[in-house]
């Protein structure tokens, strides 16, 4: 799997742009503030339907303007699709494959497959337990329809439930209603668990290989899914814990507040481990993440690296570098140095400058 082309209209800071990628190693460079992340944004969009950054559509168009298009084109198992995006400041997003629009955005995910490791990654150990929630969320999603279905109707029906206990508080009567809404909680909620358990311990497997061979098998990781309640009993602590919820309107138990446990040597890293230990872990999550994609659709993802490179060591740069070579990558840095070092195969050099690519 790989992207061939790429266009850009009124996104961001593109008026226009129209991009051939190589199918190994493509190196956007050039300084701060140029509009190289964009340009992986733009590729996370097509694949995901949303920005890695959390950006509403209207943000993504550029200034002055209404809409934005941007057409990706992609090659998979030799064959040839291509993806329309249009992005709209007052209406909900257009999308179409080979021409043909879609109705709902899991329509699609699976067309192509994309790992994003940003800068603020190698925080997602030390930071709060809803990092975590997203790094299982947007790698389950892209994998499993289903899951991305279960979690949709699991945060509408929060949101409903939390909404009912605001209202609650107005009109006491409308407590007979929230049984209807925590059996559906309970439905979707139970599969959210699931799925997320059987993930970790899918990851188990591959990060323990990973980490022990970046680390020269000093340090042997282990990943703990933490629910905030097991399934079987969702139910049960929903019931018990109504009241508190009347209080604080709000839903206090659920897949929502769940969490994942990092160890190393047994350890609790979250809490326990250095900077360093804790960017490792994270460099770890993130190649397995690609093994593990690799493993589930028998080909590999697009991988995309915005500026991180200068966020790591000497060792930890040549492991990522060694582990990247078979994949198409789409590299963001402000400088060449980290390549040349290491004598890493450059296959295509774009210098972004002001919203444009200078040959």
């Amino acid at each position: 799997m790989y992207i061939e082309s790429m266009e850009l209209k009124d996104f961001r800071n593109y008026e226009f742009l129209s991009l051939r990628f190589d199918k190994g190693t493509n190196i956007f460079y050039g300084d701060n503030a140029q509009g190289k992340t964009n340009i992986l944004e733009a590729v996370y969009l097509c694949g995901t339907t949303k920005s890695h950054r959390g950006s509403k559509d209207r943000e993504m168009i550029r200034f002055h303007e209404n809409e934005s298009h941007i057409k990706l084109r992609i090659n998979k198992g030799g064959i040839s699709h291509r993806i329309d995006m249009h992005l709209k400041k007052n209406k909900a997003k257009g999308i179409a494959i080979d021409g043909i629009p879609i109705r709902k955005a899991k329509e699609l995910l699976g067309i192509v497959n994309i790992v994003f490791f940003s800068p603020e990654d190698l925080n997602i150990i030390k930071n709060g337990p809803g990092e975590r929630r997203r790094f299982l969320d947007s790698e389950l999603c892209q994998l499993n329809k289903i899951y991305l279905s279960d979690l949709f109707q699991y945060n509408h029906i929060l949101n409903q439930r939390n909404k009912l206990l605001k209202d609650i508080a107005q009109k006491e009567s409308l407590k007979s209603t929230l049984d209807i809404w925590d059996e559906q909680l309970v439905r979707y909620g139970a599969s959210v668990i699931r799925s997320r358990r059987e993930f970790v311990c899918e990851m188990n497997e591959v990060i323990q290989r990973i980490h022990s061979s970046i680390t020269g098998e000093k340090e042997q990781i282990e990943l703990i899914y933490e629910p905030n309640v097991e399934e079987e009993q969702f139910l049960e602590i929903l019931l018990k814990n109504r009241e508190k919820d009347f209080k604080f309107k709000n839903t206090s138990s659920g897949p929502h507040r769940d969490d994942m446990c990092v160890k190393i040597n047994h350890i609790d890293i979250r809490k326990y481990g250095s900077q360093g230990q804790q960017r490792t872990a994270a460099l770890s999550l993130k190649l397995s993440e690609i093994h593990l994609v690799e493993r589930k659709i028998k080909d590999v993802p697009i991988l995309l690296l915005d500026d991180v490179l200068s966020e790591l060591d000497v060792n930890r740069q040549n492991y990522l570098l060694e582990s990247i070579k078979n994949i198409q990558t789409m590299i963001t840095c402000t400088g060449l140095d980290e390549f040349v070092n290491s004598r890493f195969e450059i296959n295509k050099l774009f210098k972004v400058v002001d919203g444009t690519i200078v040959n």
